[in-house]
């Protein structure tokens, strides 16, 4: 345990989120280095000096009581030892690979029976004399073929273990902070219980006057097509507020909503649904039952993850889950929400994007910036009609981009900055239509920084001159091999292997001419010359 209490991680987000007048004054350590995740400190403020100076537990006087002493040190000893075993896991696995783990174990195992009788069938029937070999070699076929199978089911459910095993500990861990906070409130409330009290009765009040609005609302039923209820501090929706079949828009934005009922999803004819700025931490399955809607914004909550039934929403257009606790999107989003044409999901936990966003052919913009993704699905380049993508302020995490990233020939604004990017993939001067680039605070090595300094047009051509040199290199080692063959098989084969050379000498022309400038390349839209 940490033998400095206030300088616990956990414990100082706890204190973090009393009011100034009652923190404690924290020594700042001198560093040299800068954190680009961090604002540099700011002077602090003398007039707040004799405020840092007080002694908390006078400020708050439930803390004076042993009983919350002793149970706010359980409480950070039981998240330091739920953080410790958390780092020894190793990296917990993405949820597509669990996916396919469970997928594959289904597979075997329907499989393994079958396979089994396979055996059976094909075992060549013997006399007496050879019965006993017969069956023993039929054992061995079983054996082995049974061991195999437990050896893949083995990794597999080690893998699913290993997820498992996450979760668990990461239940715990909330379950711990969750106590900190419990023990904060309560010496809040015993440190100023008629302020408690007057807030009580405010909140009492404000949930009167929106619970006769709702009522108001319920009433009209079928006749209402949009309904507005922003910002009116709901804790709850009654679960009669699906009987408003007739909805086309819904608002329920900036409310205390911790949970949406059921029955919402018997809004079928909903087309607009925005639940941003709640406390929501997870979504009914139920939603999936909203075939005609096609605008929906969560973010601004605490959603650890979307329900898989998301994915039945096919007329979705737009998805903004951005500003949430999400560690993963549903592996097969992308072969359902095929007409999606944005997704925003920045300031998540994200550590990978399914390979299923290859299929969201429709799509126009992504913005996954300020994630833990470790790098982009091969599949990104099957986004053609992608014309925005910011995938920045992914750190250390962010290392190298997919070869497939060439494919996509529409896209016109990219931000990659504050990555680790070192190198921008071979077929990075394919995107012809690119006018906003930004590459900031990434140590890339190619293209130079000179070329960086010169614009989006020169790091483009730049990268298209290596490509077409790659493909020179490629064609002059193919015609070696080509000439070490003929050397080797005769004269009759001549014929065939100066085909093979022309088609790769045609091949590399072809490429040159696709990626030299174009004379009649109309002028740079004025628009795009706006801050990216």
């Amino acid at each position: 345990m940490d033998p400095n209490p206030t300088s616990h991680p956990i414990l100082s987000y706890v204190l973090n989120r009393l009011p100034p007048s009652i923190s404690f004054k924290r020594p700042q350590k001198p560093s040299t280095e800068f954190d680009i995740e961090q604002p540099p400190p700011q002077p602090e403020d003398p007039s707040a000096a004799d405020l840092h100076g007080l002694d908390l537990a006078e400020r708050m006087p439930g803390l004076k009581d042993p009983a919350v002493l002793e149970a706010m040190s359980k409480a950070v000893a039981q998240v330091a030892q739920t953080r410790s075993v958390l780092q020894t896991l190793g990296p917990q696995p993405d949820h597509e690979a669990i996916d396919k783990a469970r997928a594959r174990i289904a597979e075997i195992e329907a499989d393994l029976s079958p396979q089994m009788e396979e055996i059976v069938i094909t075992s060549p029937r013997a006399g007496d004399a050879d019965e006993q070999q017969s069956r023993a070699e039929q054992a061995q076929k079983e054996k082995e073929r049974r061991e195999a199978a437990e050896k893949e089911l083995l990794g597999l459910r080690a893998l699913i273990q290993l997820d498992e095993t996450y979760e668990a500990y990461e239940a715990l861990l909330k379950d711990s902070e969750h106590k900190l906070d419990e023990i904060y409130r309560s010496a809040m409330e015993q440190a100023e219980p008629s302020l408690k009290d007057g807030f009580e009765a405010e909140a009492e009040q404000e949930e009167e006057e929106v619970n006769e609005e709702v009522i108001e609302l319920l009433e009209k039923g079928k006749m209402l097509d949009r309904v507005d209820l922003s910002n009116r501090g709901l804790k709850r929706l009654p679960e009669a507020f699906g009987k408003l079949s007739g909805l086309v828009y819904l608002n329920l934005s900036g409310n205390q909503l911790e949970m949406l009922p059921d029955a919402i999803g018997a809004l079928d004819s909903l087309e607009e649904l925005c639940l941003s700025n709640n406390i929501l931490t997870s979504l009914p399955d139920s939603i999936g039952l909203m075939s005609n809607l096609k605008i929906l914004n969560v973010s601004g909550n605490k959603l650890n993850s979307l329900p898989d039934s998301i994915c039945h929403c096919r007329s979705l257009v737009e998805l903004d889950a951005s500003y949430n606790q999400l560690t993963y999107l549903p592996t097969n989003i992308g072969f359902e929400l095929v007409n999606l044409q944005k997704l925003r999901v920045h300031l998540n936990k994200l550590r990978s994007l399914p390979t299923s966003v290859g299929e969201m052919t429709s799509l126009r913009l992504l913005d996954a910036h300020f994630n833990e993704l470790h790098g982009l699905p091969s599949s990104i380049g099957k986004l053609q009609n992608l014309e925005s993508l910011n995938v920045s302020s992914n750190f250390s995490d962010m290392q190298e981009l997919p070869i497939t990233f060439g494919d996509l020939i529409n896209l016109r604004e990219l931000d990659l900055s504050n990555n680790q990017i070192h190198s921008l993939p071979d077929t990075f001067g394919r995107l012809e239509n690119l006018e906003k680039l930004n590459l900031d605070q990434n140590p890339l090595s190619e293209p130079p920084a000179d070329i960086i300094e010169q614009g989006v047009g020169a790091v483009k051509e730049y990268m298209s001159k290596r490509w077409l040199q790659i493909l020179i290199e490629e064609e002059e080692r193919e015609k070696r091999m080509v000439e070490e063959a003929a050397m080797q098989q005769g004269p009759q084969k001549m014929g065939w292997l100066t085909r093979s050379v022309s088609s790769v000498s045609k091949m590399a022309g072809n490429v040159a001419e696709y990626l030299s400038p174009r004379a009649n390349k109309p002028k740079q839209d004025s628009y795009l010359d706006q801050q990216f």
